[in-house]
């Protein structure tokens, strides 16, 4: 990866951290209350902060991908709960959902085409598959290399149980007020806010130690070392 490529991935990631997490986080908690916009128009603007920054990524990689798109529905049904004041318990069951999706459509896609282990892990945005691929085949591992992709992509979906378990646990601590008043406003901004430390943090530490167990099969099956397949 250029230089130039890791700003402009670190910018984003910036950008994302502003748009989807401070932004919302400060509309929700202190532009909620009745004599700021009030708990509808608080809700539907800090919600509008993610939901449009995910049409603008999508305007611009013009990809529609299987994540994404449930992050896209994760803000609708927030949305939805919120402005038609529906019981918050749906706020935990709604987070619980939509990782326990993922997880289970990361082990379905297995039987696909396009394993979504390839997308977090195994890519070329990380990884020379090139080379891997030829080496592979230069040591006749192919079959042993799906049995381990297999199994980094159960790991995987551990990741995104444990995600649905902090999911849940969390909205259910945090947000006890009724839907469409200024207290749900600021404790879905609360839960917005943690979310990151709370569950963010386990779930990358899971996903790294996937990659290390991929990285290590990779290693003994073709003996290239980690410095030879990742990108610079």
């Amino acid at each position: 990866m250029s230089e130039a490529s890791q700003k402009a991935q670190s910018g984003n990631l910036f950008l994302e951290l502003i748009l989807c997490v401070i932004l919302p986080t400060l509309v929700l908690k202190y532009l909620s209350p009745e004599d700021q916009l009030g708990p509808v128009y608080g809700l539907i603007l800090g919600l509008s902060l993610p939901l449009g920054y995910g049409v603008y990524q999508f305007i611009k990689e013009k990809k529609f991908g299987f994540i994404p798109a449930l992050g896209f529905i994760s803000i609708l049904l927030t949305s939805s709960i919120g402005l038609l004041e529906l019981d918050s318990k749906y706020i935990a069951i709604k987070e619980a959902a939509i990782p326990l999706i993922i997880g289970v459509g990361t082990i379905f896609s297995l039987r696909t085409p396009y394993p979504l282990v390839k997308t977090f892990i195994y890519n070329d945005k990380i990884l020379q598959i090139d080379k891997v691929n030829a080496a592979l085949e230069e040591h006749k591992s192919e079959a042993r290399f799906e049995e381990a992709l297999q199994t980094a992509t159960y790991i995987l979906a551990g990741s995104f149980l444990l995600s649905a378990i902090l999911n849940y646990v969390l909205a259910k601590v945090i947000v006890t007020s009724p839907s469409g008043t200024a207290e749900f406003n600021d404790q879905l901004g609360t839960m917005n806010l943690l979310s990151y430390p709370v569950i963010t943090i386990p779930c990358v530490i899971v996903m790294i130690i996937a990659m290390m167990y991929l990285f290590k099969k990779i290693k003994s099956l073709t003996g290239l070392e980690l410095e030879d397949i990742v990108h610079n």
